[in-house]
């Protein structure tokens, strides 16, 4: 925690000492949250690329070619992060800009064919506020089956 705390100081001198601490408390707790705990344990691994083919339901090809932010794979789950930075972060899954649910939806494609026994979840991290919020299966899916009007941000 002394690091964070340091690093903090000399990364961004327009705050008060006061704001470090609080923005180190709500990075702490958005580590400790227990939904997402794995994406930052050991054994976690961060900047994963991923490259993949996804069939679409009308018989064409969507190549994937990303990096994933966050990433963690247990013995039933694969949980996938992106961070994203934009201010303000949305607060509702209707404001998340479409782009980043088929991003989402092509990575969680992918890793079904790698790890096709395992529940693959996937949440976006906003620096903003911060926090972290899981899109649904549903809407994932959604995305990826209107993923071939889409591009990736």
């Amino acid at each position: 925690m002394e690091a964070a705390r340091q690093y903090l100081m000399r990364a961004d001198t327009d705050f008060s000492a006061t704001e470090h601490e609080a923005l180190l408390d709500q990075i702490l707790n958005l580590m400790a949250d227990i939904r997402f705990a794995s994406l930052f344990a050991a054994g976690s691994r961060a900047e994963v690329p991923i490259v993949g083919r996804i069939r679409q339901s009308d018989g064409s090809m969507v190549i994937v070619s990303g990096q994933i932010d966050r990433l963690a794979v247990t013995a039933d789950t694969v949980l996938i992060a992106d961070y994203k930075t934009n201010r303000p972060a949305p607060r509702r899954l209707e404001d998340v800009p479409r782009a980043y649910v088929v991003q989402l939806a092509l990575y969680r494609a992918v890793l079904a064919m790698v790890h096709p026994d395992r529940i693959i979840r996937a949440a976006l991290v906003w620096t903003d506020v911060p926090d972290l919020m899981e899109l649904s299966a549903t809407m994932l899916d959604s995305a990826l089956a209107a993923s071939s009007h889409c591009e990736m941000p």
